[in-house]
């Protein structure tokens, strides 16, 4: 297909600012979908009160006037013919429009009546007119540079000059089927909707492909795993893990022995292990992984373990490292940090076999680490599932046993749906020990008491965690920002106390500074960004204050709850809000992470169960797990039917969409 350059009117300054918002390619531009529509219906002059707001077209009847004033503002007056009357038009600052504004033209109109004087201040003029008596017009995510009508200019264009050539991934039985229009139609419609019924069958048949191209993937690689018997050959010695585990200062519960089970049968299965290990925070699934990973060891094979972000792999190396203390293996980490020096030497332990283990960020499964025998991956924390990125990861050359993690609970209907082509555990049993964390609804005209419970932690030698949903302020929202609490906190607090501020547009170093500082009690009141979500274990805070509360998702509220609790203090979560109160007093009530998970994908869908937004093939343009859930099961079905049915083997579509996995981007 022709590049996005080749569309007439997209410049160099143009292709810019949309690379700028991920519209790369004509496909990109072409399934770049409206995000709302505005329907504008004609008003009659006589049904609209005095003052209210009017829609109206007509033609211009009177050269209009253009009248400047200091300051640089202006105004413009001219006449309005339209089919209820004869109106007078004002507009403040748009003198730009009056060289278009010719007699005759067609005009709609947008603004407030003035019935007395029969004129119409207008707040927006559009060049057109309204051929049938209510107009749908698409409104697009841009960028500056770039507004809605070039958008929409440039998304036509390309239609017009390419659109035969978008290919269509619903097969021609199922288009048959289910009476679907072609792609192409199905893509003019919903930019340029002429009723809201056509309009909504095209939207169902563009979620439909994009839920049946993501469940053919799903069920492709399902059926791969199941077919190739390409797993490495191991015989786990049940008696030394026996030992070994007897041996732990504390005993496994039971969810997580059937955990670790699951894990043994995928590593002495003749298929590929490529599991989901979910439980909810503080429920022990790292050990379960460290327990994969020695038996791994013990068959011979390395290990890689992959985490988010620096401090957390630094976290995690501690911990495996005290965790194997008593055996022989050899634990390296390989981090950004890591010095010239040092990344030779484990890029060479690595691959002579002489390190059994390492553990660090994405940088474990790129091109300049080579593994003697990569045995296992396993990635915590890992929020971007895109069955893209696992197949990717498995065409690396070497052929590990893949393990993901996620702290994140996932309702099973959903989770068996979404992975599909995983097999998933599940840890529900908190560890004896762990406390119940209490949480509070607070009101913002209770600021005192939070400040109060606040204080009486740091007497106690305490930590406390202050969570902000904005980094700096924002023209439109009125939310707080990590700086405004700063300055709070210092006023409340005076110097008695450290605090500090980390956010996700920090570099890595600093923020890893500030948190190191946090763990080792320099820094007693740390503000921060969700970014804190997923972090270091730090036994000695014991309160989470999260204001704006009713901006996250309860998933998320959960998830950095969790980061208190941590130690054997009683720990406590305060959420401030002056709204959403009902749905954040499940919070109070319930400390289940499934059952919160069940409620936040009721009440806020898919995207907000991992906190933001998902990258890769979750990321979908137009669906939405929780509000297509039907459309997903069809869309499942009919594309587990279609890979199934021997006699589409040699339909072009069907090799294109499985090219389409097997390549490594």
């Amino acid at each position: 297909m022709a590049e996005l350059k080749d569309v007439k009117g997209i410049g160099p300054k143009a292709l810019t600012l949309l690379n700028k918002i991920n519209i790369c390619s004509i496909e990109d531009l072409l399934t770049h979908y409206p995000f709302r529509y505005d329907v504008i219906k004609r008003d009659e002059l006589g049904s609209i009160e005095d003052g209210e707001k009017i829609t109206i077209d007509g033609k211009v009847e009177s050269i209009p006037i253009l009248m400047r004033f200091k300051a640089g503002l202006n105004k413009m007056n001219f006449r309005l013919v339209t089919q209820s009357g004869v109106v007078g038009v004002s507009i403040f600052n748009r003198a730009f429009l009056k060289n278009k504004l010719l007699v005759g033209t067609d005009v709609i109109v947008i603004g407030k009546l003035d019935k007395k004087k029969n004129v119409i201040t207008a707040s927006d003029i559009k060049m057109e007119s309204l051929s049938n008596k209510v107009k749908i017009e698409p409104v697009y995510h841009c960028t500056s540079g770039i507004t809605n009508k070039n958008m929409s200019t440039y998304i036509n264009m390309a239609l017009l000059m390419y659109g035969k050539e978008i290919r269509d991934y619903i097969p021609l039985y199922y288009q048959e089927k289910y009476s679907f229009v072609n792609k192409k139609t199905a893509l003019n419609i919903i930019h340029n909707p002429s009723t809201s019924e056509k309009l909504k069958e095209v939207t169902i048949r563009l979620k439909y492909e994009e839920l049946f191209q993501f469940m053919f993937k799903i069920n492709y690689l399902k059926q791969v795993n199941k077919k190739e018997k390409n797993g490495l050959l191991r015989k786990i010695d049940r008696d030394k893990i026996e030992s070994f585990m007897n041996n732990l200062p504390f005993s496994l519960t039971n969810d997580q022995k059937t955990a670790v089970e699951e894990i043994f049968h995928d590593l002495e299965s003749p298929h590929r292990m490529n599991r989901l290990l979910q439980g909810d925070v503080g429920s022990g699934k790292t050990i379960v992984s460290f327990i994969g990973m020695f038996a791994n060891y013990l068959c011979d094979y390395q290990s890689a373990l992959m985490a988010p972000t620096e401090i957390l792999a630094n976290q995690h190396y501690i911990n495996l490292c005290d965790f194997l203390k008593d055996t022989d293996v050899k634990i390296a980490l390989l981090t950004g940090s890591t010095s010239k020096k040092d990344k030779t030497e484990i890029y060479n332990g690595l691959e002579d076999g002489s390190i059994h283990m390492v553990i660090g960020t994405h940088a474990l499964i790129q091109d300049e680490v080579k593994y003697h025998n990569l045995g296992l991956v396993i990635t915590d924390e890992q929020h971007r599932f895109g069955v893209h990125q696992r197949a990717n990861l498995q065409n690396k050359g070497v052929k590990p046993d893949v393990l993901y993690m996620s702290a994140t609970p996932i309702p099973r209907t959903y989770a068996l749906t979404i992975f599909g082509d995983m097999d998933v555990s599940t840890i529900k049993e908190k560890p004896k020990g762990r406390q119940k964390i209490d949480t509070y609804v607070k009101k913002n005209s209770e600021i005192k008491d939070v400040l109060g419970m606040m204080y009486k932690e740091l007497k106690n030698n305490h930590q406390i965690y202050v969570i902000a949903p904005l980094i700096e302020e924002s023209e439109n929202s009125d939310l707080t920002t990590v700086n405004e609490l700063k300055s709070q906190m210092k006023l409340a607090f005076k110097d008695l106390y450290k605090i500090d501020i980390v956010h996700g547009k920090m570099a890595s170093g600093a923020k890893d500074l500030i948190m190191e500082q946090f763990k080792n009690n320099e820094v007693q009141i740390l503000i921060s960004t969700t970014v804190v979500e997923v972090g270091v274990d730090v036994p000695n805070a014991t309160t989470m204050v999260i204001f704006d509360a009713d901006r996250f998702g309860l998933s998320t509220l959960h998830q950095l709850r969790g980061r208190v609790g941590r130690g054997s203090s009683k720990s406590q979560c305060i959420l401030i809000s002056d709204s959403d109160a009902e749905r954040l007093k499940i919070m109070e009530r319930e400390d289940d992470g499934f059952v919160i998970s069940e409620e936040d994908f009721k009440l806020r869908g898919h995207g907000d169960l991992f906190g933001t937004r998902q990258s890769g093939d979750m990321t979908f343009k137009i669906a939405s797990i929780k509000n297509d859930y039907k459309i997903l099961l069809q869309a499942k079905k009919d594309s587990k039917e279609y890979l199934e049915n021997k006699d589409t083997d040699k339909e072009d579509l069907k090799q294109y969409l499985i090219e389409s996995i097997t390549k490594v981007d």
